[in-house]
């Protein structure tokens, strides 16, 4: 099934009541991490030392490779927090206009993208949802033409950032908390909507809506969702298999290489 024959203009007309589509942010709609892009920008900025860029492109490395963990990302919390301390909001928002420049606009899945929209074109509201502080999550929803984005809070006084959270990460159980709370206050149909997400870790986000996609999945996601019947995308099979078909191609390319230079070496000796 592809993506635009999941749903139509219909599904909301006929029982009249709100829908929303909760996208995650990092693997499902953008590749990678996307708190490694806001340390990387924030070292450009001189707001902390190599040794950060260090830490986070560790755990960029580890996300890419394995997923999200619930250890790595309390690390990166705690961090991140402690770097924040003092920087301005106003710094904060200009650096999520650049890191969705620099970063972002390149490595979004067209994939996800083209669902987001069809779910906004038949007047659904698109909501990310994401441990990226909110700052960040609303320049790409805002980037992107969404509704809105459901980001990690963290804590304000005299427009500084006090290096505390407003409330917990939003992270696994605390995604679906967000996206309730927002349901209750804006009288969206959970039941009825949708959510989209590539970790193991968003099964409480997903199990919240009636229509729970994986995408991207990991490995335990994609099991869970294979059990439960669950749609499944996967935007990365074409990149993949590219990327094997050069290494492949590189391989042959040396054995080639490495075949004719003996058979020049052979035809040397022949003529000696």
């Amino acid at each position: 099934m592809e993506p635009h024959e999941q749903f139509s203009e219909d599904d909301g007309a006929a029982t009249q009541e709100r829908v929303a589509a909760f996208f995650d942010v990092d693997n499902t709609l953008v590749r990678g991490a996307s708190l490694y892009a806001l340390a990387k920008k924030m070292h450009q900025r001189r707001f902390f030392r190599w040794r950060e860029i260090l830490f986070f492109a560790l755990k960029q490395t580890m996300f890419a490779a394995r997923g999200e963990h619930l250890g790595d990302i309390d690390k990166i919390r705690d961090r991140a927090l402690t770097m924040v301390r003092r920087i301005s909001v106003a710094d904060m928002e200009a650096i999520g206009e650049e890191i969705y420049d620099e970063f972002i606009a390149t490595k979004l899945w067209a994939g996800t993208v083209s669902i987001a929209q069809q779910h906004m074109a038949v007047g659904r509201e698109v909501w990310l949802v994401t441990a990226t502080p909110n700052e960040v999550a609303s320049v790409i929803a805002r980037r992107l033409g969404l509704t809105g984005a459901l980001g990690t809070q963290v804590a304000q006084q005299d427009g500084q950032y006090t290096g505390a959270l407003e409330g917990p990460i939003l992270h696994a159980v605390q995604k679906a908390e967000a996206a309730r709370r927002l349901a209750r206050e804006r009288s969206i149909s959970l039941s009825s909507s949708w959510a989209y997400s590539d970790s193991y870790n968003d099964i409480p986000l997903l199990e919240a809506v009636g229509h729970p996609v994986a995408i991207n999945p990991d490995g335990r996601l994609r099991g869970y969702a294979k059990r439960c019947g669950w749609q499944v995308y996967d935007f990365r099979t074409g990149q993949r298999a590219a990327r094997v078909g050069l290494r492949i191609a590189g391989v042959l390319g040396a054995i080639w290489a490495a075949k004719r230079s003996v058979t020049r070496r052979g035809n040397h000796h022949e003529e000696l």
